[in-house]
């Protein structure tokens, strides 16, 4: 009898259903159009990761629903978009926010130190994670931070004549995005223009600058030669400006496993799409001569007088991060000590800090 039963035990736990894999829609958007690097890896390689993850265990799958190009946001509409559940990840483009994402500036306000984008995506991501004000800042856009993104190798400035020192640039006006713009407050007579990666083209074309500020991955992929055949070699550095966040209602709803799966493959996003950005830097280069593009390079001398005509804009960041009561000094001197062991900066952003 005992034989029996357990013979029928056994048989109907043949003849039972397996647990059905538990599908989620995930919606993901950027303005910016699918053969942006940064989009372009989001689809072939983080995607993927999170679908390698989950396979593991087959407990969920994802149904991915990718928007891109303007089709649900424009490049600057992804911070808003995520709030009001446009999307569920996106790639927010900070720079467009430093009133709202203020202490994502951290990189761009101490222009000069390093040019590798490995370097500042770890630092970026670890201030980040030891300060709770930049995940704060996205909390407060009903958005959950999930890494930081380093999508250039250096900025660079390309322009439609040749440059090669400051006094070239006396009185030109500067096309830039965000905190950017400030890098030519030195410059007697420079104006700094606000535009967007995809608008930089028709500003140069149409003379409505003379120079544009971007990396040269994205000057070869927006076709930069066309019109602007000249590129400066200034590096005036890596600048984190992007971020992945996802909407927070979203997110809290998600199980956990699929939570984990998402952050590690985030995490593995910003180190992949920082070595892509700094194995691309030299084809880029290599493209942009290619397609009729000549590049100067800035002399050290006139490297550390830009540097030095520069207002002390990382201690005016600190100063107003401290007094809305957020640590930026100490944000500041925590993010510059990981990088203490790169190249040695052309100034120290440090120095104006408590004064």
């Amino acid at each position: 009898m005992r034989f029996m039963t357990v013979t029928a035990l056994l048989f109907a736990g043949a003849a039972a259903p397996a647990l059905a894999q538990e599908s989620i829609t995930i919606n993901v958007i950027d303005g910016y159009p699918a053969r942006a690097m940064w989009v372009q890896e989001l689809t072939e390689y983080f995607i993927p990761e999170v679908d390698k993850r989950l396979a593991q265990t087959g407990n969920y799958s994802i149904d991915w629903r990718e928007s891109y190009g303007g089709t649900v946001v424009k490049p600057s509409g992804v911070l808003e978009g995520l709030q009001l559940g446009l999307g569920d990840i996106g790639i927010v483009t900070t720079i467009f926010h430093s009133s709202k994402l203020p202490s994502q500036a951290i990189s761009a306000v101490t222009p000069f130190v390093s040019s590798d984008a490995r370097v500042v995506a770890r630092a970026v991501d670890e201030i980040a994670q030891e300060f709770p004000t930049m995940q704060a800042e996205f909390d407060a856009q009903n958005q959950v931070y999930l890494t930081t993104g380093v999508v250039l190798d250096t900025y660079q400035l390309f322009s439609s004549q040749r440059v090669e020192t400051l006094s070239d640039l006396e009185g030109a006006k500067i096309a830039g995005a965000g905190m950017n713009l400030r890098y030519v407050e030195g410059i007697p007579g420079a104006a700094g223009v606000r535009g967007g990666l995809t608008d930089f083209y028709n500003m140069l074309q149409t003379g409505m600058v003379e120079h544009a500020m971007l990396w040269p991955e994205a000057a070869a992929t927006f076709k930069i030669s066309e019109v602007g055949p000249y590129m400066l070699a200034a590096d005036l550095g890596a600048v984190n400006t992007k971020t992945l966040s996802a909407n927070k209602d979203f997110w809290n709803a998600l199980p956990e496993e699929v939570q984990t799966a998402i952050r590690e493959s985030a995490a593995a996003y910003r180190d992949h799409v920082a070595e892509v950005a700094m194995d691309r830097a030299a084809e880029a280069r290599e493209a942009y001569t290619a397609a009729g593009g000549e590049i100067v390079q800035m002399s050290a001398e006139q490297r550390g007088a830009w540097a030095a005509s520069l207002p002390d804009i990382a201690a005016e960041w600190a100063a107003d991060l401290d007094a809305n009561g957020q640590p930026g000094s100490a944000m500041l001197a925590a993010y510059l000590d990981k990088l203490s062991g790169d190249d040695a900066p052309l100034r120290d952003w440090t120095a104006g800090l408590g004064q």
